[in-house]
């Protein structure tokens, strides 16, 4: 594997700048000590703990995989079984299924020996395997000692030389698969390379210095072996597990459509989902032709992909038939309310390169009016609103996925510009949360990607409210499910006004504010496109989908109702807007052989940010407005991606 292609290492785990912030001692000088102990070199430990966890301990609370503290030890006897989920519900009861529903070949039962052995870790270095669960000097030293015993077991010298314990670093991924080993080893040593710099979920300054001298080793020239269906990245664990497309007792059909994207319908989205449920749930469930459908799952423990339906093929997983035409689904292991045992390194890892291969291969821009939540795909119909999705929910770290990406979230404008892009510093921005437990019950404090908005500058005014999720005008709440007063890292909005440490922005058709000091920023500058009602309009209406005009349907083919959000787009307000498209629909109503055929208008549309969820206005409605950032920090943007 060649230096490019290991995963990006983002920007901003980059060493700080001269001037910031000294690295907090007690956790980095427990990875020198450890270090120094076992004759391991320093970045190499502190390399694969990164990977591992991402310096975080979170002490006495184990991953799903049984994972603990900075290095992610494995306790297999304190594994999470399957049980219930966080709401609180049954789990669904798995469906009966054909020799087509066994579990992938790397599926936890099959997986090798654990390199990350907790209780093998605490013998080494003769402690007791309860202290390594919640002590994370003592899990670090583990971790040395484990890295130490799997290179004398390689027949290598413990050497100072971090480029000697490449072998060493590849079996601590702990999976059987040769490329997904070796991506795990490069990831470690592009990190090593590049240096890094975090705060830790305990508030640590961590820093490690970047050593050019290291680089990544050369790809193998061996392929994966994998089906030939699957569509993956060749550095990704990836398999095979269809989906059915098969008519129902009930005389429809499931789960998915056959297409031909992106000959007959450009793909512009990719959607990511978590499962809440786990995996084993969920493939039965994709196989099942009375549920819905996505294109690929991945497991949290290690990050293993499972291809379910081929892209060019339109999945039903966004609950919106336009944004499904038009998108690639992704679902994560996971629950939204206990993102830390489930939002692993390694799936944030795979979910990377599985997103920058498709949007590569499908000219996906990378940006948040693309790359979307469940939570950010709007209803297609007003009524439809309030049973839309919220995952992957406030705890998914956007800002450290864009990172991964290799487009990291950043100001392309000065402080005062005339649009914004959310981007709070997810380590410690960790607004009040309810609801991860039990209705009104405080979540535990936890690192977010979320905003949250206010009728006014002042912490004590209330929430803005959403009239499409809550028609009966019931106020906005801080449950962890209710989506109405925020806004998420990535997402660009005009401003619609300063005052002391806050920020006001066009919200849904209103003036939202959110805190935005200059000690603690939770939004920085950005410069771009706009719209805003052309002269003479008082309101615009915004929809859920961009639909082709009547006339546009042929025969046979039912034209679908406008169905108008019910928000105000007032004239004097303005949104963003990344992309421009002309109007689709594929009828969805048929069992067919061949791909339904696609309805394309002529009527152009504009995407608008126009809230936690994009919108859609007729391009006719509006004006283009190019923003005046001032002392811009990245020259021009790039105009919207044009369809």
């Amino acid at each position: 594997m060649t230096t490019s292609a290991a995963l990006l290492i983002p920007l901003l785990t980059g060493a700080p700048a001269c001037g910031g912030p000294a690295p907090d001692p007690k956790l980095q000088n427990v990875f020198t000590d450890a270090a120094d102990e076992y004759h391991v070199p320093r970045s190499v430990l502190m390399g694969v703990s990164y990977l591992q966890s991402r310096w975080d301990s979170r002490p006495g609370t184990p991953s799903v995989a049984g994972g603990y503290g900075p290095m992610h030890l494995v306790d297999t006897r304190q594994a999470k079984a399957p049980a219930k989920p966080p709401n609180g519900k049954a789990e669904a009861p798995a469906i009966a299924a054909g020799p087509s529903a066994a579990p992938p070949v790397n599926s936890p039962g099959s997986r090798p020996e654990q390199p990350a052995d907790l209780r093998r870790a605490a013998v080494l270095i003769g402690a007791p395997a309860g202290q390594l669960r919640t002590d994370a000097a003592a899990n670090v030293r583990g971790g040395a000692a484990l890295l130490a015993a799997t290179q004398r077991q390689l027949g290598k010298p413990l050497s100072a030389d971090p480029k000697d314990w490449w072998d060493a670093v590849a079996r601590f991924s702990g999976t059987d698969d040769a490329v997904s080993a070796a991506a795990y080893a490069n990831d470690v040593f592009s990190l090593i390379r590049q240096g890094a710099h975090r705060t830790t979920d305990a508030g640590e300054q961590i820093t490690l210095p970047a050593n050019p001298r290291v680089r990544p080793r050369a790809a193998d020239e061996r392929k994966a072996h994998r089906p030939k269906e699957v569509e993956c990245p060749p550095e990704l664990d990836c398999d095979w597990l269809s989906a059915p497309y098969v008519r129902t007792d009930d005389g429809s059909y499931g789960n998915h459509d056959v297409a031909d994207r992106p000959r007959d319908q450009r793909i512009d989205y990719i959607v990511l989902h978590d499962t809440e449920a786990t995996l084993r749930s969920m493939l039965q469930t994709v196989q099942n032709p009375k549920e819905p459908s996505w294109h690929y799952s991945i497991r949290s423990s290690d990050g293993h992909v499972t291809q379910h339906i081929r892209t060019k093929d339109m999945a039903w997983h966004s609950g919106n038939q336009m944004v499904n035409a038009r998108s690639i689904g992704i679902e994560h292991e996971g629950f939204l309310k206990q993102p830390g045992s489930w939002y692993t390194e390694q799936m944030y890892r795979a979910s990377a390169r599985l997103v920058r291969y498709l949007a590569k291969k499908y000219d996906v821009p990378l940006d948040r009016q693309h790359i979307l939540g469940h939570d950010n795909v709007p209803g297609p119909t007003a009524s439809s609103i309030p049973g839309m999705h919220d995952d992957p929910g406030p705890f998914w770290d956007w800002r450290h996925y864009f990172d991964l990406l290799g487009v990291p979230l950043r100001a392309t404008a000065g402080a005062d510009s005339d649009m914004v892009t959310v981007l709070p510093d997810y380590a410690t921005h960790r607004p009040e949360f309810t609801g991860c437990t039990e209705a009104g019950t405080p979540c535990a404090p936890h690192g977010s990607s979320t905003v949250r908005l206010r009728t006014a500058p002042d912490e004590s005014a209330p929430l803005v409210q959403d009239p499409g999720r809550r028609p009966g005008g019931e106020a906005s709440t801080v449950d962890v499910d209710d989506l109405g007063s925020r806004v998420s890292a990535g997402q660009t909005f005009a401003v619609a006004g300063y005052e002391g440490d806050w920020t006001a922005i066009w919200y849904q058709g209103q003036r939202a504010w959110f805190k935005n000091s200059k000690s603690h920023p939770t939004a920085v500058g950005a410069s771009g496109r706009m719209v805003t009602p052309k002269a003479g309009l008082n309101e615009v209406p915004v929809y859920g989908r961009a639909l082709p005009e009547k006339d546009a349907y042929p025969d046979g083919v039912p034209a679908q109702p406008e169905s108008p959000l019910p928000y105000h787009f007032l004239a004097g307000q303005r949104y963003a807007t990344e992309a421009r498209l002309v109007g689709s629909h594929i009828d969805r109503s048929q069992f067919r052989d061949t791909p339904s055929p696609v309805v394309t208008g002529r009527e152009e549309w504009y995407e608008i940010q126009l809230g936690q969820r994009i919108a859609f206005v007729r391009a006719s409605d509006v004006d283009v407005v190019e923003s005046q950032g001032s002392e811009s920090t990245a020259g021009n943007a790039a105009p919207p991606h044009e369809r």
